[in-house]
């Protein structure tokens, strides 16, 4: 029995070790991760400059506190204001807390505009974190299920539908920012449209809200940008960052701008391991590999590789909805539930999941050349089509 609490339900079977984007597990099977940890291990496994960064930091110094200056943290700040447009940044462990700090800053925006009982719009499908804000900022039942009462202040509206955040503008007064997903993760890879997301800069900046874009899963590269925001040509007030920011190292960063960077002061908040020497330094690093080895060119061109590869080899079949996505974040929606090919995929040597019930979810460390992902498509379009019950195409 093990004394691990249940709260996932795991597939059967423990890597041993990496390499690039390969696992090997126990029995010395090899697998394509077309996963990379759910967005996180952005420069694959056992990346030798990672590895190299890792094993000196650690020999030199993993941790103090926050109550001291932390050189590594002031470096790593600098790095993540210059490539996002930002002023300040605060450094916490995980995706969820930088939406916590979001929602902090928020709050005390409003505190500060006279504004009692704050709200802050959120969108349908959206997932921001399992801590009870975040959760209740998340648009998902399943998540809420148990947990209630949820945490008042949030409205939610439907995504990517401007008129409806309109509609708010017009008739709720204690709105002060609006938190959205710029690429809907666990909500099936939706993406935004560009003028949409200006246009909530509009909303935002005729209404003086606060524009709050989580970037956990779409942001630092794998869109092609260091941020999904930069396609849209604008910068919003606030915008988290975690998963991939340090190559599997937890991390999680809330960066700010203008009058939204100046909220916080001393005892507003804090994090007993955020931006810890350790963490910063893998962080420094993963931004440095991926401009010096152009992961963001290459996110571009593998992530339209295996789209139109997915798109020929199933053209004719009957069941896919959809193939979606930007760069290296990519959504095969079929009409049908699909979670069976997670274990199928892992039988045939594959790493994926599937989100929202229907959607094969693909977020593949954005090292990943030609040939790998000519493979993830071979692998994963044969599994699509033997279980939707139809053929591969002769060649």
């Amino acid at each position: 029995m093990s004394h691990v609490m249940n709260t996932y339900a795991r597939l059967p079977v423990a890597f041993t070790h990496g390499e690039g984007v390969w696992l090997w597990d126990a029995q010395g099977k090899r697998y394509l991760d077309a996963l990379g940890g759910i967005a996180v291990n952005t420069l694959g496994h056992a990346h030798p400059k990672l590895v190299a960064t890792l094993a000196a930091q650690a020999g030199r110094l993993i941790h103090t506190s926050n109550i001291y200056q932390i050189t590594e943290q002031e470096n790593l700040a600098d790095r993540l204001a210059a490539i996002s447009g930002m002023d300040k940044v605060f450094f916490c462990n995980s995706g969820c807390e930088a939406n916590e700090a979001a929602i902090k800053i928020a709050r005390l925006y409003a505190k500060g505009k006279g504004v009692e009982n704050p709200a802050i719009v959120v969108m349908e499908n959206a997932f921001h974190g399992r801590t009870l804000a975040t959760l209740s900022a998340t648009g998902s039942r399943k998540v809420h299920a148990g947990f209630e009462p949820l945490v008042s202040g949030f409205v939610r509206v439907p995504y990517d539908d401007l008129e409806a955040v309109q509609q708010v503008a017009q008739n709720n007064r204690n709105v002060v920012a609006i938190l959205v997903e710029p690429i809907q993760g666990e909500g099936g890879i939706n993406l935004a449209r560009l003028d949409y997301l200006r246009g909530l800069r509009q909303l935002c900046d005729q209404y003086q809200w606060l524009l709050m874009l989580d970037e956990i899963q779409c942001g630092l590269g794998r869109t092609g940008t260091w941020f999904y925001y930069q396609h849209a040509e604008f910068l919003p007030d606030v915008v988290t960052l975690a998963k991939g920011l340090a190559g599997g190292v937890p991390i999680g960063a809330c960066l700010a701008k203008g009058a939204a960077a100046e909220i916080f002061k001393p005892g507003n908040h804090g994090s007993t391991f955020g931006g810890n020497p350790l963490a910063c330094a893998a962080a420094i690093t993963t931004l440095e590999v991926i401009e010096h080895e152009r992961l963001l060119a290459n996110a571009v061109k593998m992530g339209d590789f295996v789209r139109a590869g997915l798109s020929t080899a199933l053209a004719d079949a009957r069941g896919v909805v959809s193939i979606r996505g930007m760069g290296l974040m990519i959504g095969i929606e079929l009409d049908r539930p699909c979670a069976e090919l997670v274990r199928r995929a892992l039988d045939a040597g594959l790493l994926i999941n599937v989100t929202a019930d229907r959607v094969v979810r693909l977020l593949p460390p954005l090292i990943i050349n030609a040939g790998e992902a000519r493979q993830l498509v071979e692998r994963l379009s044969a599994l699509i089509l033997e279980f939707l019950g139809q053929s591969a195409p002769a060649n």
